[in-house]
């Protein structure tokens, strides 16, 4: 595979990317509704407290999740839509798990909190996400990059690039999550990463971010749902696919490393506070969100 893409199709016409972007909308806003009333007998299963002590709806994540699969195949044909959609659909699928059968009664917080745990013998539901996402991550990753016809060199540079890129993605899906803590956060952090994508290979998926995004950012921003793993880790996934498909090798591996460096801060320094007091990103973080007040 040649060190300038992932993989060597057109970028997609304007016509695509917006076709992708307009579908994951639409699909995310019917999922959602269709979600609430398939619900409706079992609320208290996808309801948790936000940080103000008020109830708050899981059914945003799995809703994005349609959306961003839906966006991703009604984009560019081939290997990016099917890449996106493995993305999407594995950071979705292992973030439910995490979601709906987490054990509250022992912690284990942040990569560190899993990844320890998995070394003792014991898969925690985090743990199991770390390594069904990062699996899928690879599978993705392999899939937007076309292996080479012949030559063990050559093969062995894709196998190693492949590999990177399955990280950049996983790294990607689990930094979206970790932002995860503050309405519209996660989402609008999802949209301006996966943005510089559209004018690239990664459109179609950028788009998609794009398009799901918007059509959770309003019940987000009103604290009324919240995107919970599934679909933080699915926005994360697709957002890193997109970065896959769009920048040359060097750019993929600087990205990686950014977000590996953020991973292993966010265990010491709370991203809230670093936010909190930078005032461009405490504008942008509070822009849109109802003003502070007591919890519940």
């Amino acid at each position: 595979m040649s060190g300038a893409r992932a993989v060597t199709s057109s970028p997609p016409v304007p016509g695509v990317a917006l076709r992708a972007g307009a579908g994951a909308a639409a699909v995310t806003w019917l999922t959602r509704q269709v979600l609430d009333r398939a619900t409706r007998t079992a609320p208290d299963r996808w309801t948790r407290t936000n940080h103000r002590g008020e109830p708050v709806s899981l059914l945003e994540g799995p809703a994005v999740a349609v959306g961003l699969t839906a966006g991703a195949l009604l984009g560019a044909p081939g290997r990016p839509a099917v890449a996106g959609a493995v993305a999407a659909v594995g950071g979705a699928a292992f973030g439910l798990v995490d979601d709906l059968s987490e054990d509250t009664s022992r912690s284990r917080k942040g990569l560190r909190g899993h990844l320890g745990a998995l070394a003792h013998g014991e898969l925690t539901t985090g743990g199991l996400k770390v390594l069904g996402i990062g699996a899928t991550s690879v599978v993705a990753a392999a899939i937007a990059s076309p292996a080479p016809a012949r030559g063990v060199g050559p093969r062995l540079g894709w196998a190693a690039d492949v590999l990177a890129s399955g990280a950049l993605i996983a790294a990607t899906a689990n930094l979206v999550n970790l932002l995860d803590l503050r309405p519209g956060r996660a989402l609008k952090a999802g949209a301006l990463a996966a943005a510089p994508a559209l004018a690239s290979d990664g459109g179609s998926a950028a788009a998609a971010c794009l398009g799901a995004a918007a059509a959770a950012l309003g019940p987000d921003l009103a604290e009324r749902d919240m995107l919970g793993d599934a679909g933080a880790n699915s926005l994360g996934a697709l957002v890193g696919t997109a970065a896959v498909l769009a920048a040359p090798r060097p750019v993929r591996l600087a990205l990686l490393a950014a977000a590996v460096g953020l991973t292993v801060a966010s265990e010491k320094v709370s991203f809230t506070a670093v936010i909190e007091r930078t005032p461009v990103l405490r504008a942008l973080d509070v822009w849109g969100r109802r003003p502070p007040g007591p919890t519940a």
